[in-house]
C-alpha cells in the first residue's frame, strides 16, 4: 500500500529536486537547449548584490520573527493554561488565524495599512502613522506584524499541549518551597516544555526563512528591492527572468543553509532538555 505513495512522492517531490540541482550546473533559461557549465552559477552567486541583499533580509527577518512569535505564543499559551473561564473558546479563537490562507491574510492586511489605519490617524491626528507603512523603509515591520499574528496560533497550539504535559504535583512542590512566579516558569516550565520549544524554534525559522506570500500579498517585493527575499527573488527571477538554472543555484544553496540552520538550533537547544 506504501508503494503508490512512495512513488508519487518520487515523482512530483524527490525528482524535481533532483532535477533542480541537475539544472543548477547549466545555463539553461527555461526554453530551448542548455550547456553544462559547472559550478559557474555557485560563484556568480557569490557577486551578486541582489542575491546578498535577499539573503540578509530573509535573515533578519527571520531572526526578529522567529524570536517575536515565540515570546508573544508562550505568553498567550500560559494565560490559556490557566484556570480561567471560557479557555477551550480562547483557544479555538487564537487558532482561527493559522486556518486562513496566508496569502488572504496579507492581502487583507495590505488593505489595513494602506487605507483603514491611515484613514483613522488622520482622523485622531497621528501623523506618525497616517501614511502607508508599507510604502516606506519600515516595510519590513508590517510583514513582520502579519507573520506574528498568524503564526502565533500554531506555535501557542504546541506550547499548550507541552504544558499541559507537566504533572500538577511539581507546582504544588514549588509553591511548597516558596518559589516565585518567575523561578517556577524558569526552573520548571521552561526546562520540561524544551522538546516544544524546540520544535517550535525550528518550525517557525524554517518557515519564515522560506517568507514569500507575505511579501507577494503585501510589498510585491517593495518599495523598490528592499523587502525582497530570497524565495521571493527565486521565484520571480527563475520563472519570470529567465534564470530558471541559476536560481536552481541559489535554491540549493538555501537549501544547505536551511539544513544547517536546523541542525545548529537542534543542537543548541536540546542540550537544555529535561526529562521528567
Amino acid at each position: 500500500m506504501t508503494v503508490p505513495m512512495a512513488l508519487l512522492f518520487f515523482y512530483f517531490h524527490t525528482w524535481p529536486a533532483l532535477h533542480g540541482i541537475f539544472l543548477s550546473f547549466t545555463d539553461w533559461n527555461g526554453f530551448g537547449p542548455y550547456h553544462f557549465i559547472g559550478l559557474q552559477n555557485y560563484m556568480d552567486l557569490l557577486h551578486d548584490k541582489q542575491i546578498r541583499h535577499a539573503y540578509v533580509f530573509t535573515f533578519e527577518f527571520a531572526i526578529v520573527t522567529t524570536i517575536l512569535v515565540n515570546i508573544v505564543s508562550l505568553l498567550i499559551a500560559l494565560a490559556l493554561n490557566a484556570k480561567i473561564k471560557l479557555s477551550r473558546t480562547f483557544r479555538a479563537v487564537f487558532f482561527l488565524p493559522y486556518v486562513l490562507s496566508t496569502l488572504i491574510v496579507s492581502f487583507i492586511f495590505n488593505y489595513l495599512f494602506s487605507n483603514l489605519i491611515p484613514n483613522i490617524a488622520q482622523a485622531l491626528h497621528l501623523p506618525a502613522l497616517a501614511q502607508n507603512i508599507l510604502g516606506t523603509q519600515w516595510a519590513w515591520v508590517g510583514i513582520v506584524i502579519v507573520s506574528v499574528w498568524q503564526g502565533a496560533s500554531f506555535n501557542t497550539l504546541l506550547y499548550l499541549a507541552g504544558l499541559q504535559t507537566i504533572p500538577e504535583d511539581v507546582y504544588e512542590a514549588s509553591n511548597i518551597d516558596g518559589a516565585s512566579a518567575w523561578v517556577t516558569f524558569w526552573r520548571i516550565t521552561f526546562p520540561l516544555i524544551m522538546p516544544f520549544f524546540t520544535i517550535n524554534m525550528v518550525l517557525a525559522a524554517k518557515s519564515y526563512l522560506q517568507v514569500f506570500d507575505q511579501v507577494v500579498g503585501m510589498t510585491n517585493g517593495g518599495p523598490g528591492t528592499a523587502t525582497q527575499s530570497n524565495t521571493f527573488v527565486i521565484y520571480t527571477n527563475g520563472f519570470g527572468g529567465g534564470e530558471l538554472a541559476y536560481q536552481s543555484a541559489n535554491a540549493v544553496v538555501f537549501l544547505i543553509i536551511l539544513v544547517c540552520v536546523a541542525l545548529i538550533q537542534v543542537r543548541l537547544t536540546r542540550g537544555r532538555e529535561v526529562q521528567f
